[in-house]
């Protein structure tokens, strides 16, 4: 039998194992190109996917489920990824950790759009109290107000597009089963980051060290595909309410390992900014929850 508090346990593990993400491929990035991480790790993670989908002899989705499952894997196998993966190559890690610190406010936002719910004000209120806290954040850490780099626009492209990806996902785990979602995606997803691989190759050839080699597959094999296991899982047995705010710690997370691993100077700024975008973030989140 599971446990009460299973279902939080399960979705701490996913939360930790996506925390390593960003920090990684910070790693990465120094002896491979942003294109082939972004695009490589997609078509390891597919590779998986098919075996255990072959494996367990899973159902095929029907025609609109293939073009839901097409908007999951822009968002979550194509947009993050690339995204992030470009915006890293000059973003320190911490940095990116407070602005990747709106996903949870931003896909509560999707999820509401995309599911037609009507929250109390407070909740709008909260969120874009988050962007801007974000916003600034970013600004002033490259010199002042409307000092936005490109890496930070970056950076909010792959929120959004993490947000819509997770949002329709959850829409869609409801049919075809969490896990299942996502290595559907993948397979969806296959055929242009298989292309989009082999472009990089021939632009960039790998020129890795054995522990950027390590942070790619960490990237491809954990992040990309069994994070997503422990993750749903915890969604699955619940309570989801409960396990999806289990979320809300992973910028801390992100940010403890910039500075443990990467060794990345963490200053006030980058702490009260963690904290002002994640507190916004709960704050919205939780009042979506209340008023549902």
């Amino acid at each position: 039998m599971l446990s009460g508090r299973a279902g939080l346990w399960w979705g701490l593990l996913g939360v930790t194992a996506f925390s390593f993400t960003l920090p990684f491929t910070r790693v990465a990035v120094g002896g491979l190109s942003p294109l082939f991480i972004g695009s490589a790790r997609a078509v390891v993670a597919a590779a998986l996917a098919a075996a255990v989908l072959t494996i367990a002899r899973q159902r095929m989705p029907s025609t609109l489920q293939w073009a839901r499952l097409a908007i999951v894997a822009g968002g979550v196998v194509i947009g993050f990824p690339m995204l992030s993966s470009f915006a890293l190559t000059t973003a320190p890690a911490s940095h990116a950790a407070v602005v990747v610190g709106l996903l949870p406010a931003a896909t509560a936002v999707m999820a509401v759009i995309r599911g037609g719910e009507r929250p109390a004000r407070s909740f709008w209120v909260f969120a874009l109290l988050g962007a801007a806290a974000a916003i600034v954040f970013a600004s002033v850490q490259h010199g002042g107000t409307g000092a936005l780099q490109w890496s930070d626009l970056l950076l909010f492209g792959a929120v959004v597009a993490a947000a819509v990806g997770y949002a329709e996902g959850g829409l869609l785990a409801r049919e075809l089963g969490s896990w299942q979602t996502v290595s559907w995606a993948l397979i969806v997803a296959a055929p242009l980051m298989l292309v989009l691989t082999i472009v990089s190759v021939a632009q960039q050839p790998p020129t890795a060290t054995p522990v950027e080699w390590l942070a790619f597959a960490y990237l491809a094999v954990v992040s990309m595909f069994l994070g997503f296991f422990a993750w749903y899982r915890g969604l699955a047995i619940g309570p989801m309410a409960q396990v999806s705010q289990v979320q809300l710690v992973q910028p801390v997370m992100n940010i403890a390992w910039a500075a443990l691993l990467l060794g990345e100077p963490v200053g006030w700024a980058t702490l009260l900014g963690g904290v002002a975008v994640v507190a916004c973030a709960g704050l919205a989140v939780r009042t979506r929850l209340v008023s549902r």
